[in-house]
């Protein structure tokens, strides 16, 4: 009846949709209506791939790697963990909060099948590089085209 048809954000009008929608979260910062639940702190990660592997890099700054918690289930990647709130200083009069802290899940969707015992992670300055070789039967391999 109806197939999934997997959705993959490229090209211009992915970018555009980015754009626009920081454009409205940076537009309501600040506004009496905020509730926790909607300024929930999600990292932004880049999801990338070679012919041997998937790569995803996540922004995490200011966290300390204990705090990330990540699981490889069938093709779904998932980052948990929880940034910190810094101590606010006794006597300080803050005129504007903007960094977000809190729990956060975020599952991403792998482009390919992956061995989940090979998975390797790594954080540095603030970004999290989480490594999978794919499956053999998911890495691609080339195909000479031979002339009649």
């Amino acid at each position: 009846m109806f197939d999934l048809i997997p959705w993959r954000e490229r090209g211009e009008l992915s970018s555009l949709r980015r754009e626009i929608d920081t454009l409205f979260d940076r537009f309501f910062e600040g506004w009496p209506f905020r509730t926790s639940a909607i300024r929930q702190w999600v990292p932004s990660v880049d999801v990338s791939e070679t012919a041997q592997e998937v790569i995803v890099q996540a922004e995490l700054p200011g966290m300390d790697p204990k705090d990330i918690d990540i699981s490889v289930q069938g093709n779904l990647l998932t980052l948990k963990g929880e940034r910190k709130q810094e101590k606010e200083e006794e006597g300080a009069n803050y005129h504007r909060i903007e960094r977000s802290f809190g729990a956060f899940s975020r599952t991403i969707q792998l482009p390919a099948e992956v061995d989940m015992e090979k998975v390797n992670a790594v954080y540095k300055n603030g970004v999290l590089r989480v490594t999978m070789p794919k499956t053999q039967a998911a890495a691609s391999r080339k195909i000479e085209v031979k002339t009649a």
